[in-house]
């Protein structure tokens, strides 16, 4: 089966070849990639290299955690490209966007005002968890709302730690 995956605005095409090999472009690669105890962290290896990443769903993509960047994923068939594409390319971006907790940690800073025009992937806030800082962006442009957290405070996963709208 092939996907079109969208990272950051940019297109790729995979194809899952078994459960052991994805092929991206002509790459061949192997993959494990498990789920670590039932949480969103995941082992993935990736040709022999090992990585650790935090998997979660935002409203219509998936957000993605990787040596301490964050990545929008969107991750279609191609029939669902197509659909997507023919019904006027998608949702309109607007109405208000909770930024949630990846997971449990310290917030290290918040680099963001309430009131502040946003960019998209503008970093709004870094999150420290299992001793690597994580940038977390915008999905989208807007103004920021209300920010609920400050540096120095610990925050429980899916903890809403700002909102922009």
């Amino acid at each position: 089966m092939k996907y079109i995956t969208t990272i950051d605005n940019q297109e790729f095409e995979i194809e899952v070849v078994d459960e052991r090999s994805i092929r991206i472009g002509d790459r061949l690669l192997e993959v494990d990639f498990e789920s670590v105890s039932g949480q969103p962290v995941f082992s993935l290896i990736l040709d022999g290299h090992s990585y650790e990443s935090y998997v979660y769903q935002s409203e219509e993509d998936w957000d993605v955690l990787l040596r301490g960047r964050q990545y929008q994923v969107r991750v279609e068939d191609e029939r669902e490209k197509r659909l997507r594409a023919a019904a006027g390319g998608g949702a309109v971006e607007r109405g208000e966007f909770h930024l949630k907790a990846p997971m449990p940690g310290l917030v290290v800073s918040v680099l963001v005002e309430e009131g502040q025009e946003i960019q998209k992937g503008q970093v709004m806030l870094i999150l420290e968890s299992m001793k690597m800082q994580n940038e977390l962006k915008a999905p989208r442009d807007g103004v920021m709302g209300r920010v609920r957290v400050k540096a120095g405070e610990s925050v429980e996963q899916k903890q809403t730690l700002l909102s922009m709208h």
